[in-house]
């Protein structure tokens, strides 16, 4: 496994306390792989307050924040898809960027984007 981007299904089924989500995540950081969230996933699933399980699996994640690149190939990745869905189609590109894998609770909607550039993602459904 050589890199792993978690959208926000994945942040949620971590604060949920997922049996599949957690193996998964202890699998890819046992592999030495650090899961990468870009910072638009994080403000999605982030609620304040304590969020003790999502603090926990964010510890071993790397943060990426979104330019100027990120946001052009995301809007022109929308317009190309017929969707309005901003955030997925960031896992989508950042996933193209790192050729990374992604964790989801929504693979038809990321397979729609990936398709419409042309792109097979693999992607693990938690």
């Amino acid at each position: 496994m050589r890199s792993i981007v978690y959208d926000t299904g994945a942040l949620v089924a971590a604060e949920r306390n997922s049996p599949d989500l957690l193996a998964l995540h202890d699998e890819i950081t046992a592999a030495r792989v650090r899961p990468i969230v870009p910072v638009v996933v994080l403000a999605q699933a982030w609620r304040g307050g304590p969020q003790h399980q999502l603090s926990r699996l964010l510890k071993g994640c790397e943060i990426v924040p979104d330019d100027q690149r990120i946001g052009r190939a995301a809007g022109v990745l929308c317009k190309s898809s017929g969707t309005a869905d901003v955030v997925d189609a960031i896992v989508v590109v950042t996933a193209v960027q790192h050729q990374a894998a992604v964790v989801t609770s929504d693979p038809k909607d990321l397979e729609h984007l990936a398709d419409a550039i042309g792109v097979k993602l693999k992607q693990f459904v938690v």
